[in-house]
């Protein structure tokens, strides 16, 4: 399947949840629990297929080494970000991807602006970067609990109403910064309902193996909904651009979630016509002589064994680079 034929494929499962600032944004239209259209099982093909794409183009982003991507999750508790972050990215080679969970800040990172702490975690070229809760939180958490700015050590006369205007656009000047340097940024809001919300934290009560996963905190966020919920309106709506879109993702069905996002994903890396770097044509003679003294310390390689090395390399015209093998465990949030 080509890189065209996988988007159109895909589009279906992209487009309807993306938000990027060229129309007026309503949270409430979003219904949180669409499966477009698609059963169970049939979403869980999808997730596997979308998930073998991925980790070829994975490989050639990290081989390329030009581009980076920028994955920001976000969402109210128990909306299922980790588990989306273990079931998308299961398989991809940990060498090429890193998870950063971002908690209450520290009094070293306090004394710093409060994008510092993201923008040393930015991904390098050719990785792949996850944000599990991310700078947002500056603009959500902090605003329902304003109580927090007291102890980020901000001038008091730089702290007034237009605080969070002033951080929408702070925010996407450094988004737009990335993706002017070649960081594809791509962010998700995972939508679940309050009624699917008080399911799962009732889920982690009576199942004794996750009791761990709840807080008594939960109880106190989950009764400033509505406060968390306008809030989210306003990030999304004041932050969504072409250069660093928004995706609204319907999250009380976990495997549909996962379509989305992972559609999303290898959709926005099929546009970058990823390729394994090509050998220097200079360099030919060079590694024919080193190959042929390999063969030459060791007993005679069999004819049709060498036939199909020599094919696969002249095929891809990949690079060799001195790289860990793909690791068929899981990213971990």
């Amino acid at each position: 399947m080509t890189a065209k034929s996988t988007a159109s494929a895909l589009k279906s499962y992209v487009e309807p949840f993306s938000v990027d600032g060229s129309r007026p944004f309503h949270l409430k239209g979003h219904d949180t629990g669409a499966r477009g259209g698609l059963h169970k099982e049939t979403g869980k093909k999808i997730v596997e297929a979308n998930r073998t794409r991925l980790q070829e183009l994975q490989e050639k982003l990290y081989a390329q080494d030009r581009w980076s991507l920028l994955l920001i999750f976000q969402g109210m508790d128990a909306a299922g970000k980790d588990s989306a972050i273990e079931a998308v990215f299961d398989g991809i080679n940990p060498q090429g991807c890193e998870v950063h969970s971002f908690k209450t800040p520290s009094s070293s990172e306090l004394d710093h602006d409060f994008m510092w702490r993201h923008t040393i975690a930015v991904p390098q070229r050719g990785r792949i970067g996850i944000f599990n809760r991310s700078y947002y939180e500056e603009c959500l958490v902090v605003r329902v609990h304003p109580e927090i700015l007291d102890k980020q050590k901000i001038p008091p006369e730089l702290i007034n109403k237009n605080i969070w205007r002033d951080r929408f656009e702070d925010i996407s000047a450094f988004e737009r910064y990335l993706a002017r340097n070649g960081t594809v940024v791509l962010k998700f809001f995972l939508n679940v309902s309050k009624e699917e919300q008080r399911l799962r934290f009732l889920d982690r009560l009576d199942e004794p193996a996750k009791n761990w996963k709840f807080s008594m905190a939960d109880v106190g966020e989950r009764a400033l909904w509505d406060k968390y919920q306008s809030a989210y309106q306003d990030v999304i709506g004041g932050t969504a651009s072409k250069d660093a879109p928004w995706h609204v993702v319907p999250a009380d069905h976990k495997w549909f979630a996962r379509v989305v996002i992972g559609s999303t994903i290898v959709s926005a890396l099929e546009k970058l016509d990823l390729k394994f770097p090509q050998t220097d044509k200079a360099d030919l003679p060079g590694l024919n002589a080193v190959r042929e003294a390999l063969l030459k310390e060791g007993p005679p390689i069999e004819p049709k064994a060498t036939a199909v090395v020599n094919k696969d390399v002249k095929k891809s015209g990949a690079k060799k680079t001195e790289k860990a093998p793909a690791m068929q465990g899981r990213a971990k949030a």
